[in-house]
């Protein structure tokens, strides 16, 4: 039997049952569409499986972005135009680390290594951070914990992007 609301009341569900069933329907289209506010609204990973640690491809799509995002902030800091032979670059849950040997443009000069911390947010690529390489210089990429402390500052950063070898 129907009824003006278009619930159907038969097998001996009252209009409360169905009002019921109605917003357990609703939940579970909420979580399945991923707004359950419990976790991200978008994900490419299945829930608990561990986004695996990638290097993009040369000429990709992404390589170009992330490598584009670290040039852009040579260019503001150093006033360079400038390259890259890449050396590292591991990508994760929208986490980028790199560490790069920039040239200029025609090849003739070579300059210091550039490591990179970037993250992607509202669809592009940012450098968030720019280690500091002095040697014997405490905060900089070859102090012990370094790389423990950039984890700690930046909530949801994949330790398994960072390199292996200094990660403590």
């Amino acid at each position: 039997m129907g009824s003006s609301d278009g619930c159907v009341s038969d097998a001996g569900y009252g209009q409360g049952a169905c009002a019921v069933k109605f917003r357990c329907l609703c939940r579970v289209l909420l979580l399945v569409i991923g707004v359950s506010g419990s976790g991200p609204l978008y994900s490419r990973e299945a829930p608990g499986v561990v986004p695996a640690v990638r290097t993009p491809h040369p000429g990709s799509t992404e390589r170009r972005a992330i490598l584009d995002a670290v040039r852009v902030k040579v260019n503001e800091l150093h006033g360079l135009e400038v390259i890259f032979v890449v050396k590292e670059l591991t990508v994760s849950d929208g986490w980028a680390w790199v560490h790069t040997l920039p040239r200029s443009k025609r090849g003739d000069s070579i300059y210091e290594d550039v490591y990179a911390l970037l993250h992607r947010g509202q669809g592009r690529w940012r450098v968030v951070e720019i280690p500091c390489t002095e040697p014997d210089n405490p905060g900089c990429l070859e102090s012990p914990g370094y790389f423990r402390n950039l984890v700690a500052r930046f909530p949801g950063l994949p330790s398994r992007i960072l390199p292996g070898e200094r990660t403590d």
